[in-house]
């Protein structure tokens, strides 16, 4: 493991670097010659990050478009996904432990309890900014409530829709950092290893800003071409 001897340097690195290390600092060779060891807890992070903000989204927006039909059940829904969300995360990975055991699992579950409730507001506040005369119309041409809502209500609403899905993934990833307390993979477990090490920090942290930074682009990206009429009105 990098961490088992910080001391330790490469025989190619220069004293001032050697000395660099034996100080816990901010060492940029250390950070060059071990880099590839953060790459598979990147990769493991990234994956976290996805598959929670994947299955999060169809939860949330399946409650969503239910809780659109039936009004009612709009309240009930947040208070659920609400009181999800202020379980602290630590506790919360401690509570499922003895249910679903160390390990990505139980990562996964209270990742995706964290993203209900921003997603599951987007979506519902999207749907509901659509203009009342726009639906009207659309029924007007004959479409159905069904077509209604996939050609009209929810292209109108993607832009909101999109802006949650933003919000939970840049959450998650900061969040994904602790799964290491359940038994998960990610860079957190990285960055606990030699928390006092200002290098390993750095590379880890920085790892987790980049990932965030580049999910967000993306998703922006698509919205971007998702929403054309947006670009024109620009």
């Amino acid at each position: 493991m990098v961490f088992d001897s910080l001391a330790q340097v490469p025989e190619r690195d220069t004293g001032a670097s050697d000395q660099c290390v034996a100080e816990d600092g901010f060492c940029p060779q250390w950070i060059v010659d071990n880099f590839g060891d953060y790459v598979q807890p990147l990769l493991d992070h990234t994956y976290l990050t996805v598959v929670t903000v994947v299955i999060g989204f169809a939860i949330a927006f399946s409650l969503a478009i239910l809780a659109h039909r039936q009004r009612w059940l709009t309240g009930p829904i947040i208070g659920f996904t609400g009181a999800l969300y202020t379980i602290p995360s630590i506790a919360a990975f401690f509570l499922l432990l003895p249910i679903t055991g160390r390990g990505n699992t139980t990562a996964l579950v209270a990742l995706v309890a964290y993203t209900l409730l921003i997603i599951f507001r987007n979506v519902t506040t999207g749907l509901r900014a659509v203009p009342a005369e726009t639906v009207d119309a659309a029924q007007g041409m004959g479409l159905t409530d069904r077509q209604v809502l996939w050609r009209v209500e929810l292209p109108l609403a993607l832009p909101e829709i999109l802006a949650g899905v933003r919000i939970a993934t840049t959450t998650t990833v900061g969040l994904v950092a602790l799964a290491y307390l359940a038994g998960g993979d990610g860079l957190g477990r990285q960055i606990d290893a030699q928390i006092t090490f200002k290098s390993n920090v750095a590379l880890a942290g920085g790892l987790c800003v980049l990932l965030a930074a580049v999910l967000d682009l993306i998703i922006l990206g698509v919205q971007r071409r998702a929403t054309p009429w947006m670009r024109a009105a620009s």
